[in-house]
């Protein structure tokens, strides 16, 4: 056997899930400014928080948002200003004219003899209304989008300096445990003989002034010892190490598979531990399951 060749670094980069971004944009007298983070989750969960006067975008937020992150828990917010926009005048011509017929009656009443003005019907501020004009839904939507591009753009770019971070850290950890297999490989070679010899003069120590048939005898010691080869795990090990490889340089949401391997690789590992009894198998199984176990910490952070 021979130890398995790993890609290297590729064009297609993982991405952590942890990051953050900002993004601004505005025309028209309108601005947002948007604000993502993305932590460590085992599924995909969007937080959006944004002012109530434009909730009626919050589905084509999560339906953006859900488009640029595979997974992760994510929290947007969203600052809405609008400055100088057009407004609307509008009088409230019945309550007005309650008030003139109200202030009259007060004249009437008490015979005041001063005019009803303009000056002071302008201190009832509830007869005239402010209203500023609103933008339409596709309009709002087209500069908050700008935002969230900006926004997202920056925090994909947090995410894959992060994961190079990753795919480098967890690249080098790769190649320790295939230097690894290569001995466990190595030492192995002989411990399916040395175990029929172990087992031959124990047995044969045991059955002492005992006939055997001889035949019978070397063939269940031969089964007995083809028990401790570890040959098959190894086999797999190397595919389960070709396979995170591959898994490792490619596109889109990888975490979970590699994940999954990674279980796999401990798996066998662990069955190896359970067969070998020579010390130096035995101290490289502890090896591979500390750097397994390394491994395995980092790629929690994969999206």
């Amino acid at each position: 056997m021979t130890s398995v060749k790993l890609i290297g670094r590729m064009d297609m980069m993982i991405k952590s899930m942890t990051g953050f971004g900002r993004g601004e944009y505005g025309e028209d007298n309108i601005s947002f400014t948007v604000d993502v983070r993305s932590v460590n989750h085992r599924y995909s969960d969007f937080s959006i928080r944004m002012p109530r006067m434009i909730s009626g975008l919050e589905d084509k937020v999560r339906e953006y948002a859900s488009s640029q992150v595979g997974r992760g828990k994510v929290d947007i917010f969203i600052n809405y200003d609008s400055f100088g926009q057009d407004v609307q005048i509008k009088l409230d011509t019945k309550l007005t004219k309650s008030y003139i017929e109200c202030l009259n009656n007060v004249k009437s009443e008490f015979e005041i003899k001063d005019d009803i003005s303009l000056s002071l019907l302008t201190r009832f501020s509830d007869i005239i209304k402010v209203e500023k004009v609103e933008k339409e839904e596709d309009e709002l939507w087209s500069i908050l989008k700008a935002a969230l591009e900006r926004a997202f753009g920056a925090l994909t770019q947090m995410k894959e300096r992060e994961g190079e971070r990753l795919f480098n850290d967890i690249t080098e950890k790769l190649r320790l445990i295939d230097r690894i297999v290569d001995d466990i490989d190595e030492n192995a070679r002989d411990l399916v003989c040395s175990y029929k010899d172990k087992l031959h003069d124990r047995i044969l120590e045991l059955t002492k002034g005992i006939a055997l048939d001889e035949n019978r005898f070397m063939t269940e010691i031969a089964l007995m010892a083809d028990k401790s080869s570890v040959d098959e795990e190894i086999v797999r090990l190397r595919s389960h190490i070709i396979e995170f490889d591959r898994t490792l340089n490619s596109k889109g949401t990888v975490g979970k598979k590699l994940d999954f391997i990674i279980q796999e690789m401990n798996r066998e590992t662990n069955t190896i531990g359970s067969k070998g009894t020579e010390i130096d198998i035995i101290n490289n199984v502890v090896s591979l399951k500390t750097e397994i176990e390394k491994i395995r910490e980092q790629i929690q952070n994969i999206e």
